[in-house]
């Protein structure tokens, strides 16, 4: 059975376990300091809050989503399904965007996406079926799965500043590719979530970065 991070408490056994498999994140923790939980509750707000987050900065994707809540728009998927592309757009979505949330909230509202089931499923079986729906690639579906299921062992290779942690973290003379961050992840199992909150922390103490996610 899987042991799903939930609390500060798991984050600390958690890095404690990743820490022994590969002491040389030791400094890189020291230097992150408070590695943090960030966890939401699964269903239809958060994985929009999620894709709303995608190649923006937080403050950008703090301001849509606060004014998506206060129309209503996030409160479910028939919720989102009542406004108009004009209300929507206004509220600062993009096309493309909009789009994808409206393939969410039509498979949400007829069952075929359960989006609170998802976090008990296999992490295979959970990835192929968020990312059958248009417009939900790999980060989402991963950031979906750490931080609404609390999934021990995502790690979002794609994820720039991921890629920009491990590139200072290891002295690489270049920035890893998503393959080439999968790959290195591999040594990190079962504590890729846990590796995952630790680069990004990382890169926020050392380069005022941060994670574009809801929590």
């Amino acid at each position: 059975m899987t042991i799903t991070i939930d609390t500060i408490d798991d984050i600390e056994r958690e890095l404690a376990a990743l820490l022994r498999v590969d002491p040389r994140l030791t400094a890189a923790a020291e230097i992150a300091g408070t590695v943090p939980l960030r966890r939401s509750s699964p269903g239809f707000e958060s994985l929009a809050s999620i894709i709303v987050s995608q190649q923006v900065s937080k403050a950008s994707a703090d301001a849509i989503t606060a004014r998506l809540t206060v129309i209503g728009a996030l409160a479910g998927p028939q919720a989102f399904q009542s406004y108009d592309d004009f209300v929507l757009l206004g509220a600062g979505l993009s096309r493309p965007k909009l789009k994808t949330l409206r393939f969410v909230a039509e498979a949400a509202a007829v069952g075929a996406l359960d989006l609170t089931a998802l976090c008990t499923m296999d992490a295979d079986l959970a990835m192929a079926t968020m990312t059958a729906i248009p417009g939900i690639g790999p980060w989402t579906a991963e950031v979906y799965l750490l931080f609404c299921a609390g999934h021990p062992d995502i790690f979002p290779a794609g994820d720039i500043a991921l890629q920009n942690a491990m590139q200072t973290i290891f002295a690489l003379n270049e920035r890893p590719s998503a393959k080439q961050a999968a790959l290195m992840a591999k040594d990190w199992s079962p504590h890729r979530g846990t590796a995952s909150r630790l680069f990004w922390a990382y890169y926020g103490a050392t380069r005022g970065g941060v994670l574009k996610s809801p929590v």
